[in-house]
């Protein structure tokens, strides 16, 4: 019985730290990306669609201070294709009841996120996976919790270009035929 209660309370402690580690819902979901076709030496847009759930504000992509983590998208793309120009929404202004004098730059909502995928001249013509990561910190009014990342993917389809050549018939007799 003595010992009982000496192991008791770790049991509760390792107990509570264990249900401390477990994973949160995540506060943002991500939208289906449609496949993406962008020719051989060529660039296309891309736009990707997240909803925060309601009750929940993320740090905007820049947040007022160093110290709020921002809202990034990452890729790993295959060679020879290439994501750059990253273009996010503007963040929505806040104060918090907790802190009334700081505002925050934050996304609530429904957020697109945009950017251009490009192929080189040299990438073989098909199809290419793409994965990434949507990366923020989701907060409510009262606490902010672990950043964590939605995983995002989609195809990118690589064509060749069209040609651009003229098609010229030969020249025709000025004869009417009947």
């Amino acid at each position: 019985m003595n010992k009982l209660r000496r192991v008791l309370p770790i049991l509760l402690l390792v107990t509570s730290a264990l249900g401390q580690l477990r994973p949160t819902p995540p506060k943002v979901k991500a939208g289906p990306i449609s496949p993406i076709t962008v020719v051989q030496g060529g660039k296309t847009s891309l736009e990707m669609m997240f909803r925060i759930i309601p009750g929940f504000h993320i740090n905007s992509n820049k947040p007022t201070s160093d110290l709020y983590i921002p809202t990034k998208v990452t890729f790993d793309v295959p060679t020879d294709i290439s994501i750059a120009g990253t273009q996010y929404p503007e963040g929505e202004m806040i104060n918090l009841p907790f802190d009334p004098d700081t505002k925050l730059s934050v996304y609530t909502g429904d957020i697109a996120v945009k950017a251009l995928v490009m192929a080189a001249k040299s990438t073989p013509s098909g199809t290419y996976r793409v994965h990434g990561d949507f990366r923020y910190q989701a907060c409510d009014n009262r606490a902010c919790y672990p950043p964590t990342a939605v995983p995002i993917e989609f195809d990118v389809k690589v064509a060749k270009p069209v040609s651009t050549a003229t098609h010229h018939n030969p020249a025709q007799s000025p004869h009417v035929h009947n």
